[in-house]
C-alpha cells in the first residue's frame, strides 16, 4: 500500500497529460495464505471474479480519481505484463513507451523523474 501513495502522486502530477489505470491482479498476501503483517485489509484468496471485484473496490479507495479494473480469474493481464506484485507501464498511442521493473524489488516509482524525457511528445 505504501507504493500506492507514491503512485497516487504520479497520477496527480501527470493528470493533465495522462490517464491512469490500476489493474488489480491476484492478491499477493491473502488473509488465508501468506499474509503481510502490515496489510491494511484482510482480503482472502479470490475464489471467483466477484471476490476479485470486491477487492478491487478496496483498491479504488487507495487511488481515488484513478480507474481501477480487475484481471480475469485466469490472470491473463498478470501473465502478459509480468505484473506480480506490481509494475508500472506507460503507453502512448497504444504502444508501451516505458516499462518499470517487476515489483516489489524492481518497482521504482522514482524513475518517474526521467519519464518526461522518455515519453515522446
Amino acid at each position: 500500500m505504501a507504493r500506492l501513495k507514491a503512485f497516487q502522486g504520479v497520477v496527480q502530477q501527470n493528470a493533465d497529460i495522462a490517464d491512469s489505470v490500476v489493474v488489480y491482479i491476484e492478491e499477493a498476501h491473502p488473509s488465508d495464505g501468506w499474509m503481510s503483517t502490515d496489510a491494511p485489509y484482510q482480503i482472502p484468496k479470490h475464489r471467483c471474479l466477484e471476490d476479485r471485484l470486491n477487492a478491487a473496490q478496496l483498491m479504488h479507495l487507495e487511488v481515488p480519481g484513478c480507474l481501477v479494473v480487475a484481471d480475469s480469474m485466469e490472470n491473463s493481464s498478470n501473465a502478459a505484463y509480468g505484473a506480480y506484485f506490481d509494475r508500472l507501464y506507460i503507453l502512448q498511442d497504444g504502444k508501451i513507451v516505458y516499462q518499470g521493473g517487476r515489483g516489489p524489488e524492481g518497482y521504482r516509482i522514482s524513475e518517474n523523474c526521467a519519464l518526461h524525457s522518455t515519453v515522446p511528445s
